[in-house]
């Protein structure tokens, strides 16, 4: 009988084993892999399997929150600045088949969804099957600031977001809370002492750096790379809404000292003319909203609102600022046409321009006008009675 050489039989069995090995590698990526969520195959027009990841883990997200009935919608700005530069399209298409994944397979850390807290109510069962599904998840809680008040500032916890990560990719969720004013307020992302700061790259979050307030959005239903997500309606408005987001709470301790050294009017006067003055202040925003104008609390009334959280009593009127740039010649006829008559106008475009509308009874509305130079602004003054012109210099820090 021949001998068998045993170097033959040894790179044989190396041989085999290298098949079969090599057999079970493309099983697993081929089945086991999009089954179990871990790693990802190639979604059509994508560059590489990376792409792929953040187009299935959105997926499995959308699925996930669609088993719960949870409504959301998409509001991340690198997303929907994409979407924006192909809204038409977007919204006239029929929703077949996408010959690329465009937008969801664009580079980034997450992806960002925005819900609606009267929507839904906490369930176990969520994140119970957010983990069967392979997803982590972390929530984020903090005071509930719609229960601070100048009585009680103890405040409950309420979640403000959600982070779900799977493979390489997250999910971050914000919760938007409705305040008095009817306008959606989110919080900031504060993590606890015990929390994983390594948990996602926290710092590249486009929401949760400090607390942000946003008009409630119309929603639109579209399909975005084969997937049906709602979004803003305009992606842009709501994108450039959210350049200038950021909600200052009204400083209740500050306040509440203030009134222990000075107490409150709480006079049947001062109670009728805040409650005049903030109806006027909410037609005015409403105004130079529609206008597309920005502004802000000026003077007394931004006083007020920062040193005891209302509106001074005695003032007697509301006072706003806009930047002379935002002018627009439409404001004084939009102003009378929501039922606030002119009363005086000071200055002029060029110089010192200064509006002033009457409201209800004695109260009025005055808009100041603020001109910028090179390392500082100004805005004009001008006495009604004698017609003596001031001028106030702000340091330019805005």
């Amino acid at each position: 009988m021949q001998k068998i050489n045993k170097n033959v039989v040894l790179a044989l069995l190396s041989l085999t084993s290298l098949v079969f090995l090599l057999f079970q590698l493309y099983y697993y990526r081929s089945y086991l892999s999009q089954k179990n969520g871990a790693v990802f195959s190639k979604v059509r027009g994508s560059q590489s399997g990376q792409d792929s990841t953040r187009w299935h883990v959105v997926r499995k997200f959308l699925g996930l929150i669609s088993s719960h009935n949870i409504p959301v919608y998409l509001i991340d700005p690198l997303i929907l600045g994409l979407v924006d530069k192909d809204i038409e399209q977007i919204r006239s298409s029929p929703g077949g088949p996408s010959p690329e994944c465009k937008y969801f397979c664009a580079p980034r850390d997450f992806t960002t969804f925005a819900l609606l807290d009267k929507t839904w109510k906490p369930e176990v069962g969520l994140f119970r099957t957010a983990e069967k599904m392979g997803f982590q998840w972390l929530k984020i809680i903090n005071k509930d600031p719609r229960l601070d008040g100048m009585d009680d500032l103890s405040g409950i916890e309420i979640p403000l977001h959600y982070i779900f990560k799977l493979a390489s990719h997250a999910i971050h969720l914000v919760v938007f809370y409705e305040r008095s004013g009817n306008y959606l307020w989110h919080g900031p992302l504060r993590l606890k002492q015990h929390m994983d700061r390594k948990f996602v790259p926290f710092r590249k979050l486009h929401f949760g750096r400090y607390p942000g307030a946003y008009e409630k959005p119309e929603l639109l239903l579209v399909s975005i790379d084969d997937l049906k997500v709602q979004i803003p309606k305009n992606p842009s408005s709501f994108l450039e809404e959210m350049s200038h987001s950021r909600f200052l709470e009204c400083r209740y301790r500050e306040a509440r000292a203030f009134f222990q050294l000075y107490p409150d009017d709480a006079s049947l006067n001062a109670v009728e003319f805040r409650k005049k003055a903030k109806s006027l202040l909410h037609l005015a925003a409403l105004t130079l909203n529609n206008l597309g104008v920005k502004f802000w609390l000026s003077s007394g009334t931004c006083l007020g609102w920062y040193r005891q959280c209302n509106v001074i009593p005695h003032s007697k009127d509301v006072d706003l600022g806009v930047f002379i740039r935002d002018y627009k010649a439409d404001i004084i006829p939009a102003f009378q046409k929501a039922g606030l008559p002119l009363k005086h106008k000071f200055g002029k475009v060029e110089d010192s321009l200064e509006l002033s509308f009457q409201g209800e009874d004695d109260v009025k509305l005055d808009i100041f006008f603020f001109y910028e130079e090179d390392d500082y602004i100004w805005n004009g003054g001008t006495q009604a009675k004698s017609g003596k012109k001031f001028k106030y210099d702000l340091d330019l820090y805005l």
